[in-house]
């Protein structure tokens, strides 16, 4: 298997490459190589890549072509570099997670994810920027500074697996994964046009976990297509015994040839009402109906699950979280921390028992919600994101369609009432805007239902073709 000569050898899937290195056709070490020179060649440009390791990944690279030739493949990512999120511990590599406060921080063990990565044999290329502890979605910190989007430059490449998302669009890496609690995973997707998947909780198990039992921040993959990600969520999921809600069994691979005819897709441009979207991101959505009625053969209906007390459940759980995981980092460092950040530790000591009780009621019947109306459609679509890119030097946006957001997680509402629900979800990209800026389709499915997301996805993808197009 050839690549096609005019395609750069980083800007190939993940898939073909990993079939190319495990034929031999490729080295590990010329596509580290390559990864490498795209880095030096770009990375000044969009600040995505933080902490880089030249030396170690060509040596790992090194290391995994000889093994090749020895034993075969350690794994499904045999001698693919990768990038991981700098909120994500590394063992030997800094892990900064954007705070001044650990900016020479060099932990001592791996994170699951990371470690699943390289038993699976990919190569750690280095570390993706991220907003100061994966706090918003923008990607700006003290430390290194803004992430910009590659495709408008000055603006915003969402967040807070920003860096992943702009470095995956530049080719610096076939892979990265990121994480989700508001929409982090897909939205710097949409605006960077890239795949991002917010998998069911537990279906990618997180370890080391202080709140192992919370539901709305997850782990998973990114990549420049569907098959990528599917690629990547095959080695990140499974069961782990540490992690106590992870799914057991492992994760199916979508079927590449799928006949989906007859699939019926729930269409809510805007939420069911619930949410603003800018002109630019919701006329190249408008077509959405038209790809899966025409190219695909769906059934469309209007439509969109009750989702009136996802709004308390997320904002009730997230301030719990952000109390629980950054109050005693508020408290010992009150100057060294972002306003928003304070914001939210407060908004979390001023929560009662009656409230999480509300709002942990309110759960279970937001589950009850989403499980009858996916008896009735196979997915639902929707935009992933409400904005286009913003400039890099405003932290968020304050209006959405011309209407006042009330707080900095107004605009990204279109992500944050879905991650209420526990459902997979995904950004695939869908167009552009007149301005040139990526915009994503949300897609979500029943709770464990990754793999028919997948599949269709990937014929969204298949029909469009608006992810080949490059920066």
């Amino acid at each position: 298997m050839e690549p096609e000569p005019d395609v750069p050898l980083v800007d190939r899937p993940a898939v073909e490459l990993a079939a190319l290195v495990a034929a031999r056709e490729v080295s590990s070490r010329e596509l580290t190589r390559a990864c490498l020179e795209r880095i030096d060649a770009v990375n000044g440009h969009v600040n995505a890549v933080v902490t880089l390791d030249a030396d170690g990944a060509l040596a790992a690279a090194a290391a995994a072509d000889d093994r090749l030739v020895r034993s075969g493949p350690d794994g499904p990512l045999h001698g693919l570099p990768a990038l991981h999120k700098d909120t994500h511990l590394t063992a030997g590599m800094r892990t900064t997670h954007g705070s001044p406060l650990m900016a020479r921080h060099v932990p001592r063990t791996d994170d699951l994810v990371v470690a699943r990565m390289a038993a699976a044999g990919a190569i750690r290329l280095g570390k993706t920027n991220t907003p100061e502890w994966a706090a918003g979605s923008h990607t700006v910190n003290p430390v290194f500074g803004a992430t910009h989007n590659p495709y408008r430059p000055g603006h915003s490449a969402g967040g807070s697996s920003g860096g992943a998302a702009a470095a995956l669009a530049c080719g610096m890496a076939p892979l990265a994964e990121g994480s989700d609690m508001g929409g982090s995973l897909r939205n710097p997707a949409s605006l960077c046009n890239v795949v991002g998947l917010r998998p069911t909780p537990g279906r990618v198990p997180s370890y080391p976990a202080p709140l192992s039992r919370q539901v709305l921040a997850v782990q998973g993959p990114m990549g420049r297509t569907v098959a990528d990600v599917a690629l990547l969520l095959s080695v990140l999921a499974g069961p782990d015994p540490r992690a106590p809600l992870s799914l057991d069994g492992p994760f199916v691979a979508p079927r590449p040839d799928v006949d989906l005819r007859g699939l019926r897709v729930a269409w809510a441009p805007d939420l069911g009402g619930r949410i603003p979207v800018d002109p630019g991101p919701a006329a190249v959505l408008a077509d959405v109906p038209g790809v899966f009625t025409g190219a695909i053969g769906a059934e469309v209906t209007a439509d969109c699950p009750d989702l009136d007390e996802a709004d308390d459940v997320f904002t009730t759980l997230r301030a719990w979280q952000f109390l629980t995981g950054l109050g005693p980092v508020v408290d010992a460092h009150p100057g060294q921390v972002k306003a928003t950040i304070h914001g939210n530790v407060d908004a979390g000591r001023r929560l009662t028992v009656a409230d999480l009780t509300r709002a942990h009621l309110a759960q279970s019947r937001l589950h009850e919600v989403v499980a009858d109306f996916f008896t009735r459609y196979d997915v639902l679509a929707c935009p992933a994101v409400q904005v286009e890119p913003f400039p890099v030097e405003q932290e968020y946006p304050d209006t959405v369609a011309g209407v006042a957001q009330p707080d900095y997680l107004g605009w990204m509402r279109s992500a944050t009432l879905i991650s209420a629900t526990g459902c997979p979800a995904l950004s695939v990209p869908a167009g552009f805007t007149a301005a040139g800026s990526p915009v994503g389709l949300q897609l979500v499915a029943a709770p464990r239902a990754e793999t028919r997301l997948l599949e269709v996805a990937a014929a969204f993808e298949a029909a469009t073709g608006h992810g080949r197009v490059r920066p």
